[in-house]
């Protein structure tokens, strides 16, 4: 295992250089100056250019990246030009609010998933077997802002039943019983396509392990259906479903942009859209940076985890 984390490691250290790379110079092809929106409409060419000097807008691309990335990895984020504030606090805020958000997505994709692969399997009916594939047509099918608009004018306006959006006023932790009323529509939204990908990948290759020569050999010897499923074959289909799950992460980050706008859900996709419609870039950079590293993160977790469950991966990646 440590040679595979001895040979994963620098690769996942060079996306991040990578990314950090685009990131930061892409942003500099937007059109717009910082100074000038900070400056207002009536601010002189000196007053413009003093400002530009104070945040090193006068140096060339190059220092500017260099000096970025020396602040970044002494967690010394700095300041937003347009939102105000130090950037470790709006992160710090906004983050809290999208890990709960997509924590919350995530686990009830694992728990829709599961059920509707195991049952398709176990109990292989015509009609389940359609209610299951139409489920996950249109869960991958609808968009994310579609299913946030059906879900908002049906649980909110017509029966008046879910908050249409916001955070809990008291907290997560003070009144858990309001939290899930302000957690659910936002969740159901962002974990539908999630749920719909990991069902039709974990059915099939539960099927296909149903299908190998010892479950064979354990229905001859009389096991039920459900254990066969429940005992065997999900334990060998968990590798296939731990790196689709992986891959979901980033549906997850990309969605939540979408979700978190829909239900004005104060996290880390609106603070992005704000950083980004005002031309803040200090913010703009800390965040798609961050989405970069966790998406990075959560692979490399994935592909530990899957080789540990599965030696063949072990022994290949470290080949």
């Amino acid at each position: 295992m440590v040679r595979y984390l001895v040979h994963r490691v620098p690769s996942a250290v060079a996306v991040l250089v990578l990314a950090s790379v685009l990131i930061f110079f892409v942003l500099r092809l937007v059109p717009g100056d910082p100074a000038s929106t900070l400056a207002g409409p009536d601010a002189t060419p000196e007053a413009i250019e003093a400002i530009r000097h104070s945040l090193g807008l006068d140096r060339s691309v190059p220092a500017q990246y260099v000096a970025w990335v020396g602040d970044v990895v002494t967690f010394d984020l700095g300041s937003s030009y347009i939102l105000g504030g130090q950037i470790a606090d709006l992160v710090g805020a906004a983050l809290v609010n999208t890990v709960v958000l997509a924590t919350s997505a995530l686990l009830l994709a694992l728990v829709v998933s599961l059920a509707l692969s195991v049952a398709v399997v176990v109990w292989p009916a015509r009609w389940l077997t359609a209610l299951v594939a139409g489920f996950n047509t249109l869960a991958v099918a609808l968009p994310t802002f579609v299913t946030g608009v059906v879900l908002v004018l049906v649980f909110a306006v017509v029966l008046p039943l879910l908050p249409s959006g916001g955070l809990p006023p008291s907290g997560f932790i003070a009144r858990p019983d309001i939290s899930i009323q302000y957690l659910a529509l936002p969740t159901i939204c962002l974990a539908l396509p999630v749920a719909a990908a990991l069902t039709r990948f974990l059915t099939e290759a539960l099927r296909t392990e149903m299908k190998q020569q010892y479950i064979l050999t354990a229905r001859a010897l009389g096991v039920s259906q459900w254990n066969l499923v429940t005992r065997s074959a999900l334990r060998n289909a968990l590798p296939t479903m731990l790196t689709i799950l992986g891959l979901q992460t980033g549906q997850l980050l990309g969605g939540a942009v979408l979700v978190e706008a829909i239900f004005a859900w104060p996290g880390i996709g609106q603070l992005i859209e704000q950083g980004i419609s005002r031309r803040d870039y200090p913010v703009v950079q800390v965040l798609l940076l961050i989405a970069v590293t966790v998406f990075v993160i959560v692979q490399l977790v994935t592909d530990i985890v899957h080789a540990y469950l599965d030696p063949r991966v072990r022994i290949g990646g470290a080949s």
